[in-house]
């Protein structure tokens, strides 16, 4: 009897579930281990980001914005809603299947760090790398350096006339605001065809036929001040529809930037005003120039108030207008707490990835002042 029993101890012992980290757990921490050895390096270099940027990340954005571009929604937006119900589900499957032991504990936590180590290596392979690659102003051979408020008078002086002349072959509203003459969709085509043009003479801007996703609760978003984003782990450039017409184009080509490769946020401004510049479409030309005006001039407001007031003065009357209506509809959103939480989050986000922050936005005066300054016929 005591053999048997002994028997039977050993086999309940044998068939008793050992819980322990998955192999797939395990495969996904081995990559993102190798991911950040390889991240470090790119850090150190500009020639091997550059490398990895163009020659694998290029085609990670390729599947990723072709895998959800029939989607006529944001995807990211629908899964960053689904958020709470996600992690209330996962809650409830963690307590009913690992709560038992503290090991089986360990053992859920390890394997959900395990699945979020893919959000670090996706970002890193799709997108990351980008924030450590060769200056925008190096490909483009363009001298940038610290700009003076002269230099901000005449490049703001350029802007103001190629804005006038925009706005000449443009509609505008009683409201103010200009009319961009077409919807979502045929800006995504019409900017679509811009990037390809630009592609034929800056070879770092990779093509790509992508479609933007209008966001469903744009309106609420507003109070964060955020007009778009470019979620990297489904490949999407996310638009703001509840902004003006002419903050979208421009935004949108911003969004585009960031799919296809242009990471810090001065580098996507101005490349998405490169690329509004080379569209055949006048609403789109006319959202760059405005858009990069708005740009210097605050920055020239900055630097000299008067030289600002007698710039100001030469803008046209329709543009003045649609400045004081953009201000008139962003007084509501203005001050919110929404704005502030997002700032710090982004301003963090940013200078982690070795940028300067949120003011790096504004950095794009300097590559644009380098750019009427250094390059003849503009």
């Amino acid at each position: 009897m005591k053999g048997e029993l002994s028997e039977l101890l050993t086999l309940d012992e044998i068939e008793e579930p050992k819980y322990k980290l998955p192999k797939f757990s395990i495969v996904l921490y081995i990559i993102a281990a190798v991911t950040a050895i390889l991240h470090v390096i790119a850090a150190n270099s500009e020639a091997f980001a550059d490398f990895i940027n163009q020659n694998i990340s290029r085609w990670v954005r390729f599947l990723l914005a072709h895998v959800t571009n029939f989607i006529p929604f944001s995807l990211a937006e629908m899964l960053i809603i689904a958020l709470p119900i996600i992690f209330i589900a996962l809650c409830i499957f963690c307590v009913r299947r690992f709560s038992d032991t503290t090991r089986h504990m360990l053992v859920f936590v390890g394997i959900a760090l395990s699945l979020l180590s893919i959000f670090y290596t996706l970002f890193f392979w799709s997108f990351g790398v980008g924030y450590n690659g060769a200056p925008l102003e190096d490909k483009l051979e363009l001298e940038r350096s610290q700009v003076s408020a002269e230099e901000l008078i005449e490049t703001a002086e350029i802007l103001i006339e190629k804005t006038n002349e925009a706005a000449q072959e443009i509609a505008f509203r009683q409201s103010g605001f200009s009319v961009m003459p077409y919807n979502i969709g045929e800006l995504s085509d019409k900017l679509c065809e811009a990037y390809e043009s630009a592609y034929e003479k800056y070879d770092f801007v990779t093509p790509l036929t992508s479609r933007l996703k209008p966001v469903i609760l744009s309106e609420p978003w507003s109070y964060t001040h955020i007009t778009g984003v470019y979620t990297y782990f489904t490949g999407e450039a996310n638009l703001n529809v509840a902004f003006p017409d002419y903050c979208l184009a421009y935004t949108a080509a911003h969004e585009m930037a960031h799919q296809r490769g242009i990471a810090p946020e001065d580098e996507a401004n101005f490349v998405a005003f490169l690329v509004c510049l080379e569209s055949d479409d006048p609403y789109i030309r006319y959202s760059g120039y405005v858009n990069m005006l708005e740009y210097v001039m605050n920055a020239l407001y900055r630097a000299d108030n008067k030289a600002y007031t007698e710039l100001y003065r030469l803008i046209d009357n329709t543009v003045r207008r649609e400045f004081a209506a953009y201000s008139d509809f962003f007084s509501k959103y203005r001050d919110s707490v929404a704005s502030n939480v997002s700032d710090k989050v982004n301003d963090t986000y940013l200078k982690l990835n070795g940028t300067e922050g949120s003011v790096s936005y504004g950095l794009v005066v300097d590559i644009a002042v380098a750019y009427y300054k250094n390059t003849e016929n503009r």
